[in-house]
């Protein structure tokens, strides 16, 4: 595998040349890009974001571009976009990451019928600002069954050659028989004792688009990245449906929060706390003020609270509607100020059809929020624009949970 970056001019709010129709409305509040549109640049849909802030202030958006509608399974490439000047500007889309010679299919994708054997696909590429090193590292999988870790020193100029770490994944395999394998989506932490940590999933390719059933579980690094190891299996199915796509963040005590996606009746986030991000998680817990529409959403920390992202269902449970509408729709953004015991702000970023999103800040005390949103009329469940929201957390401040 190779990591490919080329400079190319910067554009605002464009995908390739064209400029993105229909932006949606700003306020002196909050500042909205839209870096991707579906059937544009010669992906079917873009999908699956990630940001982060580079510790010189770039901030960079990685993404999977989707050649086809064969979902997380056909080709897929990773592309990335950088912004210079806080969000206002984005440099083109350019493709970052490169296998030579044919991968081997996933197993478990091919006695489902989902791929087929010469079809590249990369996923779930996750970022890992680090100030104290100058870098920013990064951790990709290809087809669900391999993972590898790279970085850049220079803003994604360059990246050092890529390291297959998919040993570190091989130390569950007595435990979990896994053969499809995923890191994040979305951002790792760097503790502040130094330890990288990325959210893991797995699962046996028995179930459902190979990706159920799941366990979760984390892998960290104690030496900047050099080396990982894996963590403790934090929850496995049927204990917690399907658990997956899972959110990292240090706590105000140094400890570590999960915040879980779920496929359990209960359509609430799963959360656990753990001492050191790899072991002695507690019981998990359902939290009563997250709704969970199986989605996967964001958790960061900025100074003393803690901000969640995800599709917060306009319909939630009542006596007239028991089961409440869980369609991916009303990306909404909340803080808590005690560590995840209560959310008290809310705010709506997107009303409309939206999904998976990530969040990141900078030095300057702006809050991003990279999501999918809207749906071509003609496709589906397909995802139409990725954007980029900016705003303060003072924003998010004015509104207040329903």
């Amino acid at each position: 595998m190779r990591f490919l970056l080329s400079v190319l001019p910067v554009l605002c709010l464009t995908v390739g040349c064209n400029t993105v129709p229909d932006r949606p409305a700003e306020t002196s509040d909050i500042h909205i890009s839209r870096l991707f549109e579906a059937e544009q640049g010669g992906y079917a849909h873009y999908r699956v974001p990630a940001i982060t802030v580079s510790p010189a202030g770039t901030v960079m958006v990685v993404v999977e571009a989707r050649a086809s509608s064969s979902g997380d399974w056909g080709l897929q490439d990773i592309l990335m976009r950088r912004s210079f000047d806080w969000g206002e500007t984005w440099d083109e889309p350019r493709k970052i990451v490169e296998l030579e010679g044919v991968q081997e299919p996933n197993e478990a994708a091919l006695a489902q019928g989902l791929t087929e054997p010469g079809v590249t696909t990369y996923n779930n590429i996750v970022p890992i600002a680090d100030p104290s090193a100058g870098v920013v590292h990064f951790l990709v999988c290809s087809t669900y069954a391999r993972a590898y870790y790279t970085r850049t020193e220079d803003d994604g100029e360059t990246f050092t050659e890529p390291v297959e770490i998919t040993d570190t994944f091989e130390k569950f395999r007595e435990e979990y028989d896994w053969k499809v394998i995923a890191t994040g989506p979305g951002h790792g932490i760097r503790h502040s004792n130094g330890r990288l940590i990325v959210p893991v999933w797995l699962s046996d390719g028995t179930g459902g688009h190979a990706h159920r059933p799941s366990i979760v579980s984390t892998i960290y690094s104690d030496d900047g990245g050099a080396t990982w190891e894996r963590g403790d299996v934090v929850v496995r199915h049927p204990e917690l449906k399907n658990p997956s796509e899972t959110l990292a963040v240090e706590l105000s005590d140094g400890t570590v929060m999960l915040n879980i996606r779920n496929e359990s009746p209960e359509h609430r986030r799963a959360v656990t706390i753990g001492p050191d991000g790899a072991s002695g998680w507690s019981e998990i817990r359902f939290d009563e003020d997250l709704v969970e529409p199986i989605c996967m959403g964001s958790l960061l920390r900025v100074g003393d609270a803690l901000l969640f992202a995800n599709p917060d269902s306009t319909e939630p449970r009542s006596p007239e509607n028991p089961e409440g509408n869980w369609k991916r729709q009303n990306l909404s953004i909340r803080i808590s100020e005690d560590d995840g015991e209560t959310w008290p702000y809310k705010r709506v970023i997107e009303p409309g059809v939206s999904g998976y999103s990530d969040l990141a800040s900078d030095g300057d005390g702006n809050i991003y929020c990279v999501y999918e949103d809207g749906t071509p009329s003609d496709r589906g469940t397909h995802v139409k624009y990725l954007s980029v929201a900016r705003f303060k957390i003072d924003w998010i401040r004015g509104g207040r949970a329903m």
